[in-house]
């Protein structure tokens, strides 16, 4: 039996008798898309035969085809940690308005479109800067078309792994920590936004080291999303401001950057609040 995923949640479904032109009353299924609708399934004897008895190429195989590739997506894009809030943000529909903006947007997507070069290489995208100028609206716009690639990708919270690895520790938890970092090492990508929202409490910096090291041993590409600058630097008082690396450690911010990792900056205003 496999192990249950702690980041990746299946569609809902609902069974219920229903009516098949061609085999009369069956059991019938309806499954949830990613778009919060529920669409009903084909016949499971009119999906086998298409599958496997029919010739191949022939319609009736190649609309079974489409109807398993067109699952594998929706199951895809549902596990994928996309939010209801970010569900319909893509490329095309990022307002970039200023230079900056797009300039953002065009490393965003140029990083999706050279994917399968970014994965051979293991290299990393950081998007840092202000609240509000849409950082996790590109990051789900690169994850939306990364899953296109048919590769697994996941974007999740610096919170949410820690939570997950807390939960590790209940006797009645089912999964360790090793499961854990083994599951988020396993993804073509992982996107991990709000790095720098935690406490940032040595744990805290330990775990997402820890996942930062074990992706970058395999060399797995991340991308990593922050309010935070990349480094700390020294206000007027002299004192450091918080930065990333606070977060992370300087270990796992420096693997990050190995091997030619891209960076977008977003300086400009939120645009949360606007009439």
């Amino acid at each position: 039996m496999s192990q249950r995923s702690n980041f990746r949640r299946q569609p809902e479904m609902r069974s219920f008798a229903g009516e098949c032109p061609i085999h009369g009353v069956v059991d019938r299924s309806e499954v949830e898309q990613f778009d919060g609708s529920m669409l009903v399934r084909p016949c499971k004897q009119c999906q086998f035969h298409g599958l496997r008895v029919a010739p191949t190429g022939s319609p009736e195989h190649s609309q079974a085809l489409a109807h398993v590739a067109a699952e594998r997506l929706n199951s895809a894009l549902v596990g994928s940690g996309i939010t209801p809030r970010f569900a319909e943000c893509t490329f095309g529909n990022y307002r970039a308005t200023t230079p900056s903006m797009s300039e953002a947007l065009e490393r965003c997507q140029g990083y999706a479109n050279d994917f399968g070069l970014h994965y051979l290489a293991g290299r990393n995208l950081l998007l840092t800067g202000n609240v509000g100028t849409g950082k996790t609206h590109l990051a789900c716009s690169i994850v939306r078309q990364v899953i296109g690639l048919n590769a697994i990708a996941v974007i999740t919270t610096a919170a949410e792994i820690i939570r997950v690895f807390k939960r590790s520790m209940a006797r009645d938890s089912g999964y360790t920590e090793g499961d854990v970092i083994d599951e988020l090492a396993s993804f073509d990508l992982l996107v991990i936004d709000e790095v720098g929202a935690q406490a940032g409490t040595a744990y805290e910096l330990a775990v997402l080291h820890e996942v930062i090291d074990r992706r970058y041993q395999l060399v797995r590409p991340s991308v990593l999303i922050s309010n935070l600058p990349a480094t700390s630097k020294q206000d007027v008082e002299g004192k450091s401001t918080p930065s990333l690396e606070q977060y992370i450690g300087a270990r796992a911010l420096d693997r990050l950057r190995e091997n030619g990792a891209l960076l977008a900056g977003f300086t400009w205003a939120s645009a949360r609040g606007r009439a």
